[in-house]
C-alpha cells in the first residue's frame, strides 16, 4: 500500500469544512481516481475485480486484484505464480484466484495521461457530490422564507450585478430579476430571502433565492400576523410590483376578527415592519369579497366609484369620476395593474365624461 501522509485526511476536512462535501465523498473519489490511473496501465484496461482500499488510521491507500494462481505467469496483472502466491498465502494452490496488493511503489509511474485522467475523475466526484448536496439543501429549503447575508456582490458583463447570499451551509444567488430594483444591496447586509428555484451560474449549479417573489410578501405577513399563521386570517391573492407597491387580499374566519386590523397592526408597526423588509415597499390590505364588483371596488381603494359593469369576457368596465382618473390608474399605471391581477378581472378605467361620450357615440 502507499502512503498519503496526514496532509491527505487535513485536505479531506478542509474540503468538508469550505465546501460542505462529506470527506467519504473525497475520499472515495480519490480512490476512483487512482483506480482510473491504474486502468489506464493495463493492456487492454480489462480491470475486473480490481478496487481500492482505504484505511483511514495509517493513511494508506492500496490497489488490489484478483489474481489466478498458475505455474507460468504470462500475464502479470491477471495472473500470478504459485512460488510468489505462497509467498502471500502459504496453502494456497493451483487454480486458486487470489486477492494481491498491486499498488506500484511510486504512483509517479502512471504518468501524465494517467494523472490528468485521475485529476478528471476527482473534480467529476466532486462536482457531482455539490450538486447532490445543492440539490438535498434546495430540496429542505424550497417554498421557504430565510435569513441570509450578502457575502458578495459580482459584476455581470452586462452592467447588471449578481447578490451571493450565504443562507447557512451554503451560498444562494440572487440574480437581477428577483432584486428589488430599489434596494442598495451591501456585503454582511442580513436580508430575508424566499427560496424559489435551481440554475446554473458560472458553470455551477445553485439554488436561487428572490427578494421579488409574491410568496416572499406571504412569509413575511404569516411571520408578522399570528392570526395568519394560525389559521384565523386567510390570504386569498396578492399582487407586487417589487419595492413599489403591492396588495394583498384577505378575510377573516372568525366574526370577532378585523383582518383588515390584524395585519396592519397598533399603531401599524405589523405593516411597517413588513414594509421595512421590502425597501419600504407600499402595501395596501384589503377585505377579499365574493361579490366581485364588491372586490374589485375594494381593491381600487381609495377610488370612489361610480358604476362597474361586467362582461363574460373576464373584463370589467369601471367608470370613476373624472376627478378620480388618475387615482385610479396610479403612478404607471401601478394601480389598476395591481387590482387587476388581484382581482383576477381585465380592468378597463374610464373616467364619467369619456363613458358619456362613448355611449353618445353608440
Amino acid at each position: 500500500m502507499y502512503s498519503l501522509g496526514p496532509a491527505f485526511m487535513t485536505a479531506a476536512e478542509t474540503i468538508e469544512k469550505e465546501r460542505n462535501i462529506p470527506r467519504e465523498a473525497f475520499v472515495q473519489a480519490i480512490c476512483d481516481a487512482i483506480l482510473a490511473a491504474y486502468k489506464k496501465k493495463v493492456p487492454g484496461h480489462n480491470i475486473d475485480g480490481v478496487k481500492t482500499v482505504f484505511q483511514e488510521e495509517s493513511c494508506q491507500i492500496g490497489i488490489f486484484a484478483p489474481l489466478t494462481v498458475i505455474e507460468t505467469v504470462t500475464n502479470e496483472y491477471t495472473e500470478i505464480s504459485l512460488e510468489e502466491a505462497k509467498a502471500v498465502l502459504e496453502d494456497v494452490q493451483l487454480g486458486e484466484i487470489l486477492e494481491v496488493d498491486v499498488t506500484p511503489e511510486d504512483f509517479a509511474e502512471y504518468g501524465r495521461i494517467a494523472a490528468q485522467a485521475a485529476r478528471q475523475i476527482m473534480r467529476q466526484r466532486l462536482g457531482e457530490e455539490e450538486k447532490k448536496l445543492m440539490r438535498q439543501e434546495f430540496e429542505v429549503r424550497k417554498n421557504q422564507m430565510v435569513v441570509g447575508q450578502v457575502s458578495r456582490i459580482e459584476e455581470r458583463q452586462d452592467g447588471a450585478r449578481d447578490i451571493i447570499v450565504d443562507i447557512g451551509r451554503i451560498e444562494a444567488l440572487m440574480p437581477p430579476r428577483e432584486q428589488i430594483s430599489t434596494q442598495e444591496y451591501k456585503r454582511g447586509q442580513r436580508i430575508r430571502v424566499y427560496v424559489s428555484d435551481f440554475e446554473e451560474y458560472n458553470r455551477r449549479l445553485m439554488i436561487v433565492v428572490s427578494q421579488a417573489h409574491e410568496e416572499l410578501l406571504s412569509e413575511l405577513f404569516r411571520l408578522e400576523v399570528p392570526e395568519i399563521e394560525e389559521g384565523i386570517v386567510e390570504i386569498i391573492s396578492k399582487a407586487r410590483i417589487p419595492g413599489r407597491r403591492s396588495k394583498i387580499a384577505v378575510k377573516s374566519n372568525n366574526r370577532d376578527v378585523d383582518p383588515i386590523g390584524a395585519c396592519i397592526g397598533a399603531r401599524g408597526a405589523r405593516i411597517q415592519n413588513i414594509s421595512s423588509e421590502l425597501s419600504n415597499e407600499k402595501i395596501d390590505v384589503i377585505p377579499w369579497s365574493e361579490d366581485p364588483i364588491e372586490f374589485i371596488s375594494y381593491a381600487l381603494s381609495p377610488t370612489q366609484i361610480a358604476q362597474i359593469a361586467l362582461y363574460d369576457d373576464n373584463r370589467a368596465l369601471v367608470v370613476v369620476p373624472d376627478d378620480q382618473l388618475s387615482l385610479a390608474i396610479g403612478k404607471g399605471g401601478q394601480n389598476v395593474k395591481l387590482a387587476s391581477k388581484l382581482t383576477g378581472w381585465k380592468l378597463d378605467i374610464r373616467s364619467e365624461k369619456e363613458f358619456a361620450n362613448s355611449q353618445k357615440e353608440v
